[in-house]
């Protein structure tokens, strides 16, 4: 078995916890939903999103680097209110992204913020301003709603690897070759510590002020130190773990009779193995032994050979109890994240229930003759990466050839009449579907009323004047080309896109810019010209909303294409060698399909007729 690593993986939940944003590397972001388990939306293309909507982006989503995410509240009173809330993001390549996920865009961006690269996000609720850090090892503050600068300070001859702003926003920290502690309102250095070896990945204050928490790529340690401003360079406490942490997240409680309140911290290893400690005070906390959130494999093959699921993201929710506290996780694979909240208590390891759902086996990886592997087989599951949500494609089973050879001789004479007698039902019944579909389509006026089925109104190509539609045609000299029109020409020409598009004789990018131009330059005439016994605004209306209905089905087909299509391609590969004898052979196309049924589904058969290619 291989574990999955996630330590380029980036994540960030959203204040309230309703939604996870996760981006795996290829510059896409995806927008889950913690409580359907759905996801939201998905940004691509960000950078190149902001000109023409119709023009070919000039960098793809793979171009993108993201370095750092981070999800901020503007509004506490709005706190579970999506829109009240912005996803800030840090490139490679020096940007800072900020995206509206209600609105499905990118609000604002500044470019070359850190020349170098921007390394981490955080934000002061005091003064609602966002720290970013970077190679260049400054400290940039940033306003959230217009992404102006609102000043900047050199806290490092080196690059800062990794800052974070403590919870009432008065103290800030950075870690480059030391770890330093700022004053927020004068950029003043309160305290400075040892540090780390290596560069700090992970660092998050206590709720308090009182405690920093940090870790390191290549150490497998979390590192405690205090903040008392004194001359102390050492961590105050060091936390063990398997492998080097990628997350940390801390919380305090408070004890009884005692001033100072005991921590609880959270931090995910790089192999997606949670794990949490909690002590009263901070000798208690060192001496404490880590409590393991993980998943259990008991449903995989001990020869497994694809990545398996593992926690990809944690967040403390508060403590329950002074001994319990409250997490919440999403655990899988990032294509499809399960989200729960669990209860740990210290000393009592949690293992997560995984299983096969959502995870593409490869094609030469056999589960076995056993009984739960062939159950498994049965049900065998595909991912769709247009909309990994409703994924499942059960594929139905498939015997090997002794089986069916077998069941031809045993299939009764009754049985096949049956059959067809159920196959003709079938007939009738998709039959009587299509022209209800039909009859529908015609009272929503999509279908003209003759019996042809042909579209209407029918086009009249002099209507467009000239006009080349499937030509790029800037906005401005759409918009000059639709101002020189009279307006009764002009309601012409929209009747026309609109049949245009409704025949769907041309597609909408061709069409949707002139409607759209025509709509806002002359929408005062259409609305005076439509009529009762005229009402092309409604037809669109209509077209519009079920084109809309139909473009979420269309898109998880098309990731089903794509996901088959990979498939048979991975396949083709796999047998080319063979195939290069199969060419001198002359063989009965139902034997070839025989084999390319077996080799598809990744069953291996020793009484197939690929022996015949050694006997040649």
């Amino acid at each position: 078995m291989v574990s999955m690593n996630i330590r380029d993986l980036l994540t960030s939940f959203s204040p309230s916890l309703d939604y996870l944003a996760i981006s795996s590397g290829d510059g896409r972001i995806k927008i889950w939903d913690t409580l359907k388990g759905q996801v939201q939306t998905e940004f691509a293309d960000i950078t190149s999103s902001e000109g023409n909507l119709y023009a070919k982006p000039e960098r793809g989503h793979l171009s993108v680097d993201y370095k750092c995410m981070k999800w901020l509240s503007l509004d506490k009173k709005k706190k579970r209110k999506l829109g009240s809330s912005l996803l800030v993001l840090g490139t490679g390549s020096g940007d800072l992204l900020a995206l509206d996920v209600s609105a499905g865009q990118l609000k604002w961006s500044v470019s070359d913020c850190h020349p170098g690269g921007v390394s981490a996000v955080s934000f002061s609720a005091l003064d609602s301003c966002i720290y970013t850090s970077g190679a260049d090892g400054m400290i940039c503050k940033t306003d959230p709603q217009t992404g102006n600068s609102l000043g900047k300070f050199r806290a490092s001859t080196k690059a800062i690897s990794c800052m974070s702003v403590s919870s009432d926003g008065k103290i800030l920290a950075t870690a480059a070759a030391q770890l330093k502690i700022f004053n927020c309102s004068d950029h003043k250095k309160l305290q400075k510590f040892s540090g780390h070896p290596g560069a700090v990945r992970s660092m998050v204050f206590s709720d308090d002020g009182k405690y920093i928490l940090s870790s390191a790529v290549g150490e497998r340690y979390v590192a405690l130190w205090k903040i008392d401003g004194g001359k102390r360079q050492s961590a105050s406490c060091v936390l063990a773990m398997e492998h080097p942490a990628v997350f940390i997240d801390c919380r305090c409680f408070e004890n009884e009779g005692v001033d100072d309140g005991g921590l609880y911290v959270l931090a995910i290893s790089e192999t997606g193995v949670c794990y949490t400690w909690c002590g009263k005070k901070v000798e208690e906390l060192r001496n404490s032994k880590p409590t393991k959130v993980l998943l259990s494999y008991e449903e995989f093959p001990k020869k497994h050979k694809g990545a398996l699921p593992s926690v990809l993201a944690a967040k403390l929710q508060g403590t329950a109890k002074p001994t319990a506290a409250n997490v919440f996780i999403a655990y899988g694979l990032p294509v499809k994240p399960l989200f729960q909240k669990i209860l740990v208590h210290p000393g009592t390891d949690v293992k997560l229930n995984s299983s096969q759902d959502g995870v593409l086996l490869p094609l030469s990886q056999s589960l076995g003759n056993s009984k739960k592997g062939r159950d498994v087989q049965n049900r065998v599951t595909a991912l769709d990466r247009a909309n990994v949500e409703d994924a499942l494609l059960p594929i139905q089973k498939v015997y090997d050839l002794q089986e069916k050879m077998r069941n031809k001789n045993l299939v009764d004479h009754d049985e096949v009449m049956e059959e067809s007698v159920e196959n003709k039902d079938v007939m009738v019944e998709v039959d009587a579907v299509t022209t209800g579909m039909e009859k529908q389509l015609r009272q929503l006026n999509i279908l003209g009323s003759k019996d042809d089925g042909k579209l209407s109104p029918t086009l009249d190509s002099a209507t467009l004047k000239g006009i080349d539609l499937e030509a790029n045609t800037p906005p401005k000299k759409m918009r000059a080309a639709v101002l020189s029109m009279e307006p009764s020409n002009a309601y012409k020409l929209l009747e026309v896109l609109v049949a245009m598009w409704q025949s769907r004789s041309y597609s909408g990018k061709c069409v949707l810019p002139w409607i759209y131009c025509i709509l806002v330059n002359h929408g005062q005439y259409i609305v005076a010209q439509e009529k009762s016994e005229s009402q092309m605004l409604n037809s669109l209306l209509k077209i519009t909303k079920s084109r809309a209905v139909a473009v979420q089905p269309l898109l998880q087909l098309a990731g089903r294409f794509q996901l088959v299509t990979a498939q048979i391609d991975k396949v083709a590969l796999s047998k080319n060698p063979i195939s290069l004898h199969n060419d001198q052979m002359d063989e009965d196309e139902d034997d070839d399909d025989d084999d390319v049924d077996e080799h598809l589904y990744g069953e291996e058969d020793d009484g197939s007729q690929l022996s015949s290619d050694d006997d040649s």
